[in-house]
């Protein structure tokens, strides 16, 4: 997405944009906050020029981290935004997609372009990768490989968990709804659930004698890392504008996963 040329030949080609792409994940959002911030807000530029260029829908997704340390919940799209310092790391990623919010929105505004944005919650699913801190694909091998589950700090956080398979019938039914333009929407479940007991349920799904291992904050990224205790979306508007509402639960994100990586692993045994 920051090959300018490249994308522009790309959205000349297409009669929809849907701008997915970015750099994600709390391990490279802390350890590479630059690379974050960069890549997310001159991707979104680029994306959006071109779209204006050829006058081409886009959907642009955002993320629940707009919503940072704002624990109060369900989270309706309006909102606040409870962010830490800047000089936290952690919320380079959150700031960067606030940027590709408000370039959606003005392009709407003041030059009307159709865009769409929305916030995902936590999206998962087979062949997601465990690069970065991505909890479920990390615990779920972890599982299968016999090792200690790392959880970090006392694993009392709680998130929702969204099968992509939900996610992807979510984007293609806000695309197809002209009322959705200019708007925002959360995306994603309101199953809650402690990374704590995350850990165990995979444990017992996978039937694994692993244990469950606590590791501080400051060991597993940096010291004054912070986290958010509590992050569940209202999806209440999606719901009302196209009925969408998830039809997968956490138990079968899990075994699609677990099938997912014991196939892998099979694959791999056999080489």
């Amino acid at each position: 997405m920051l090959d300018e040329l490249a994308v522009d030949e790309a959205v000349r080609q297409c009669d929809v944009v849907i701008h997915l792409a970015a750099a994600v994940g709390v391990k490279l959002i802390v350890e590479q906050p630059l690379y974050s911030l960069t890549t997310n807000i001159r991707g979104a530029i680029s994306v959006l020029q071109a779209a204006h260029r050829y006058r081409r829908k886009v959907l642009v997704t955002s993320t629940s981290e707009i919503y940072g340390k704002n624990g109060a919940g369900p989270l309706s799209e309006t909102a606040d935004r409870i962010l830490g310092s800047p000089a936290v790391s952690r919320w380079a990623y959150s700031t960067s997609k606030a940027v590709d919010e408000i370039l959606a929105y003005a392009y709407h505004r003041e030059r009307d372009l159709p865009t769409i944005v929305v916030r995902l919650f936590n999206t998962v699913g087979p062949r997601q990768s465990p690069a970065y801190g991505m909890v479920i694909p990390r615990l779920v091998r972890q599982a299968l490989a016999g090792e200690d589950l790392t959880v970090y700090g006392d694993g009392s956080q709680t998130r929702c968990f969204c099968h992509v398979s939900d996610a992807v019938e979510a984007l293609i039914g806000l695309l197809d709804e002209p009322r959705a333009e200019g708007d925002v929407f959360n995306v994603g479940s309101s199953e809650e659930i402690s990374i704590g007991e995350l850990a165990s349920r995979i444990i017992e799904r996978t039937e694994s004698s692993s244990r469950i291992v606590h590791v501080p904050y400051d060991v597993a990224y940096e010291s004054g890392f912070e986290d958010m205790a509590r992050r569940v979306p209202d999806t209440t508007k999606i719901n009302q504008l196209i009925g969408w509402t998830p039809k997968r639960n956490l138990d079968d994100i899990l075994d699609d996963v677990i099938a997912e990586v014991r196939a892998e692993q099979a694959g791999d045994a056999t080489r």
